[in-house]
């Protein structure tokens, strides 16, 4: 689950909150989602589906605000070693999370995250 401060602020249209993120060592990125789910980013959700990454996650809860929150996570498998993706396909990957979000004017920033978190 992302963490929200409010639920009547949107990074875009059906999103609150977007983490690019990967578990140690940082070879292979999820994306993970705070959405809307009485408005979902329906292109986002197709783009990401198109570029191959798979819903592994999805989680719906109301926030302390009283807004509804649907949490999606999507992960894709690599060729490399336990499904993780070799540097080419990483550069292939980031490129098109990249332009995913960059296309609805959102900013992403990758981040590695700690073992407590990743193994939670």
């Amino acid at each position: 689950m992302l963490f929200l401060k409010s639920t009547s602020v949107t990074k875009a249209p059906g999103i609150y909150e977007v983490d690019i993120a990967a578990k140690p060592p940082g070879k292979t990125f999820g994306v993970y989602l705070a959405t809307d789910p009485d408005n979902p980013p329906a292109t986002v959700l197709a783009a990401l589906a198109a570029a191959g990454f798979q819903n592994t996650h999805s989680s719906g809860y109301t926030h302390k605000d009283r807004g509804k929150v649907l949490d999606l996570h999507f992960q894709k498998d690599g060729t490399d070693l336990f499904k993780g993706w070799k540097p080419e396909e990483a550069e292939a990957n980031m490129a098109a999370i990249n332009k995913i979000f960059a296309d609805i004017g959102v900013t992403i920033t990758p981040r590695v995250m700690s073992l407590a978190e990743a193994y939670a």
